[in-house]
């Protein structure tokens, strides 16, 4: 419960720090099936949101790139305006990454249990 509570209040950082910097969005966390309980197909399921996340989090990150490009330039050039939000896409940019290991933690937790609970 306390990390899906901690991947809450991430995903509220970087949603409020990408709208500071940038038109790049975040995208929606996956459901992670219970392994204790789930079927073979939510497995796979979950496999397949968790992968649709990270292809998507790269791609934000890839627009993450060429915002703070941008804004370093700015920010280069004098423009005071430009620095926070350089600071907030890369704190968005690290967030992501973090809220990807977080999530791909809770998967490998998620099969850890399917297995146990499914000896084969």
């Amino acid at each position: 419960m306390k990390m899906i509570k901690t991947s809450i209040a991430l995903l509220l950082v970087l949603s409020g720090g990408q709208a500071l910097a940038s038109d790049c969005d975040m995208p929606t966390l996956p459901t992670i099936p219970d392994g204790a309980s789930a079927t073979m197909e939510q497995m796979i399921e979950g496999q397949q949101g968790v992968k649709a996340f990270q292809a998507a989090a790269t791609e934000f990150r890839a627009c993450q790139d060429d915002a703070m490009a941008r804004l370093k330039a700015s920010v280069e050039e004098g423009n005071p305006d430009a620095a926070p939000k350089y600071e907030a896409a890369t704190e968005g940019y690290n967030e992501s990454v973090a809220l990807e290991e977080q999530l791909a933690e809770q998967f490998n937790q998620a099969i850890r249990a399917y297995k146990a609970a499914n000896p084969s």
